[in-house]
């Protein structure tokens, strides 16, 4: 019997699903461990906005599915501080992008610590509404032993975040590609080196400064191509980072 899906996707559309896509996701499900007694796995799904994180999580989930395994999605997108926060740099500010989008001390209470080893495995899933800038309360919602959890988002690598991973991806796509699909997305400039994009652009820039995401995942997928995503590598043993 096919284990309990829940599921929260992005608005991206899904991409269309070819034999090497299929062959991509197949060699992702089989690098996400097993479980403990009483443990959860949590995978990571990082890259640039437009690198397609949320529609390669949902179809991740989607097989594990298939192959058995619960699982749970979550998206760091739900953690954004308020905006009194994000924008207290200014609205362009490439640093206040990187260092105050998210509320990663409610990420941890909220979603990492409750699955660690000594959590209680009651996660609160969403602690802001984006549209609206209202911060919501916590509603503690148990998740089954044995599941895996997705999260995707913005600077999973981070210092703050990278140690929790038991599988992380990096999705490396350019800019020249990612902007024209946050375009067709959201009704934004398709050029990168538009006025606009220098928050994003350069926010990029010092998070892999910061962070070296492409050397610390444990998988960097190029989904330049979405019909034709390439393993670019694959960790040894992933997520040796973790406890």
């Amino acid at each position: 019997m096919a284990a309990d899906t829940w599921c929260i996707l992005g608005s991206m559309t899904p991409t269309t699903r070819t034999p090497e896509r299929d062959a991509v996701l197949a060699l992702l499900a089989g690098l996400v461990p097993l479980t403990g007694a009483g443990r959860c796995v949590l995978v990571g799904v990082d890259g640039p906005d437009g690198s397609g994180k949320t529609v390669l999580s949902g179809e991740l989930a989607g097989v594990l599915t298939a192959a058995g395994r619960r699982v749970r999605q979550v998206s760091i997108d739900d953690f954004h501080h308020p905006r009194a926060i994000r924008y207290a740099r200014g609205r362009s500010s490439p640093e206040g992008f990187y260092r105050d989008s998210f509320d990663l001390d409610r990420f941890r209470r909220d979603v990492l610590d409750p699955l660690g080893p000594d959590g209680d495995l009651r996660i609160s899933p969403r602690a802001h509404v984006l549209g609206t800038d209202e911060v919501l309360p916590r509603v503690p919602e148990a998740v089954p032993p044995g599941t895996v959890v997705v999260v995707d988002g913005l600077f999973l690598h981070r210092p703050e975040l990278v140690a929790a991973w038991d599988l992380s991806v990096w999705l490396d796509v350019p800019p020249e590609v990612t902007f024209p699909r946050m375009a067709a997305r959201d009704g934004t400039d398709p050029d990168p080196a538009h006025p606009s994009a220098r928050r994003y652009v350069e926010a990029q820039e010092i998070y892999r400064a910061d962070a070296a995401p492409q050397a610390r995942a444990d998988v960097v997928l190029d989904n330049t191509d979405l019909a034709r995503p390439r393993v670019l590598r694959t960790a040894a043993r992933p997520g040796q980072g973790r406890r």
